[in-house]
């Protein structure tokens, strides 16, 4: 019995000691991998993204006010143009489709966590109130290393301060770190199943703070992993102008279902868990908006007044 047991202490002890071994080689790997993928993305587009903040078809009128905030990606970063920015992408397509001039106003800075999005909002005047307010945020998160529960606390009291402006909420969760190539494996396998972790608790927390969610690695993300050479920048890390335009049509449809619109979502959105009628605002600045066709001549996506009792003529909840 004595044998026995000095053999299984043996055993356990050489067991530990490879498995501590394994541990400390692989965190030297990831770590010159991290090295090397840093190495290689360099930062060939500078730390500043265009800025493309401007009102956006003024001929229609009746402006609406579009807050994006966020990280690089929100901010922009590998669009040569202003026109080109994620912003400018989804100012033009939201006039478009609702008829109304969007006055686009961008808070997103490059290299920002979910735990910073507070300052970006403390910029704004207190009497600045948007109708929409997009957030895309989370890759730095999981660079970072930042833990996902401090990640989503953050990002669901920003949800809660834009609500409390009358803002309805977007958030494009963070996207899929496996179309990085320039990132070596197995680094790149870890950083995949990290950013999925993070978009799967961001999509929950949206939801649950009354926010519409899209899911950025499901509704771009194959485009990004088949035709790299076209959806990456010179970076190969950020989107290019192509990319934008990509994500900006991806998440159309959750901008107009969060005014009101949209009546069916495809896959990838998830509505809030929180009904309007639930919420401390009644739609952006206490209003509820119903969808009129832009092809209707003279037709506009507009408000009416809470507690109107009369729907205006094909309009639809």
């Amino acid at each position: 019995m004595r044998r026995t047991l000095i053999i299984t202490s043996g055993s356990a002890a050489l067991i530990a000691a490879v498995l501590t071994g394994g541990l400390l080689l692989g965190r030297t790997l990831l770590r010159r991998q991290a090295a090397t993928a840093r190495r290689l993305i360099g930062k060939p587009l500078g730390e500043e993204a265009v800025r493309a903040d401007k009102k956006y078809k003024k001929k229609y009128g009746d402006p609406l006010d579009l807050l994006v905030l966020g990280d690089s990606i929100a901010a922009g970063l590998g669009a040569e143009l202003p026109k080109e920015t994620l912003g400018a992408r989804l100012a033009t397509r939201l006039a478009k489709a609702t008829q109304r001039t969007v006055r686009l106003r961008t808070v997103a800075e490059v290299g920002s966590e979910s735990s910073m999005l507070a300052a970006q909002l403390d910029r704004l005047p207190p009497s600045y109130r948007p109708d929409l307010a997009v957030i895309v945020v989370g890759g730095n998160d999981v660079t970072h290393r930042v833990p996902v529960e401090e990640s989503v606390r953050h990002l669901e009291a920003a949800i809660a301060a834009l609500r409390a402006r009358g803002a309805a909420v977007v958030v494009g969760t963070c996207p899929d770190l496996g179309a990085l190539r320039r990132v070596p494996q197995p680094l790149r396998s870890l950083g995949s199943r990290a950013s999925k972790q993070l978009a799967q608790a961001q999509q929950r927390a949206a939801v649950r703070a009354g926010a519409h969610a899209v899911s950025l690695a499901h509704v771009v993300g194959p485009f990004f992993i088949t035709n790299p050479d076209e959806m990456f920048s010179l970076d190969r890390f950020h989107p290019s102008a192509a990319g934008y335009k990509r994500t900006a049509k991806a998440l159309l449809p959750s901008l107009l279902s969060a005014l009101g619109g949209a009546e069916e979502l495809p896959f990838g959105h998830a509505r809030p868990e929180i009904k309007s009628s639930d919420s401390a605002t009644d739609g952006p600045r206490g209003a509820r908006y119903w969808w009129f066709p832009p092809i209707a001549e003279g037709r506009r996506w507009r408000p009416t007044g809470r507690g109107c009792a009369t729907r205006a003529a094909g309009g639809s909840t």
